[in-house]
C-alpha cells in the first residue's frame, strides 16, 4: 500500500472531540463551565493582564525605583572645573588634548565638560563638548569664548 496525501489520516484517539461548555447541567459542564461562582477569575476573557499583582504595584514598575539600577543610556564626560584653567597661559586654545598636554587632565576617556566651580582670571579660547552655564559665563567674563564640540 502506497501513501498518499488523500489517504492521510490522524491516528485513532489523536483528535478529541471539543468539550461544549455551557449547554445545560447534563453536558457535564454547564451553567458556570467549571470556572466556580463568582469572582475575577470566573468573567469571560483574560482574568487580568500578564504582570498584574491584585492592586499591588507590579515587579516591573517597582524595580526601577529602587537603588543601583545604571541609566540605560548615560552620557559620560571628562570634567573639569574653571579653576583648573587658570595655569595655563592667555590666548591658548584649550581642548582635551591641551589639557592632556598640559598634565591637567590624566584619563582623557570621554568627551571634555567644562563646569563652573571656582573663578577665572586668564582669557582663553575654550572648546568642549559641553559647558555648564555658570562655567561658560565665568570664560566669557574673562574675555575668553566657548565652542561647542560635537
Amino acid at each position: 500500500m502506497t501513501i498518499r496525501l488523500d489517504s492521510l489520516k490522524p491516528n485513532k484517539g489523536a483528535r478529541k472531540k471539543k468539550l461544549r461548555k455551557g449547554r445545560g447541567i447534563a453536558a457535564g459542564q454547564g451553567a458556570s463551565c467549571g470556572f466556580g461562582m463568582r469572582g475575577q477569575k470566573s468573567r469571560s476573557g483574560r482574568p487580568t493582564r500578564p504582570g498584574f499583582e491584585g492592586g499591588q504595584m507590579p515587579l516591573y514598575r517597582r524595580v526601577p525605583k529602587l537603588k543601583h539600577f545604571p541609566l540605560v543610556n548615560s552620557k559620560n564626560f571628562t570634567v573639569i572645573n574653571v579653576s583648573a584653567l587658570n595655569s595655563l597661559k592667555e590666548g591658548t586654545k584649550v581642548n582635551l588634548d591641551s589639557l592632556v598636554k598640559a598634565g591637567i587632565v590624566t584619563s582623557p576617556k570621554y568627551p571634555l565638560k567644562v563646569l563652573g566651580n571656582g573663578d577665572l582670571k586668564v582669557k582663553l579660547d575654550v572648546q568642549a563638548s559641553a559647558f555648564t552655564s555658570s562655567a561658560k559665563t565665568k570664560i566669557e567674563a574673562a574675555g575668553g569664548t566657548c565652542e561647542i564640540l560635537l
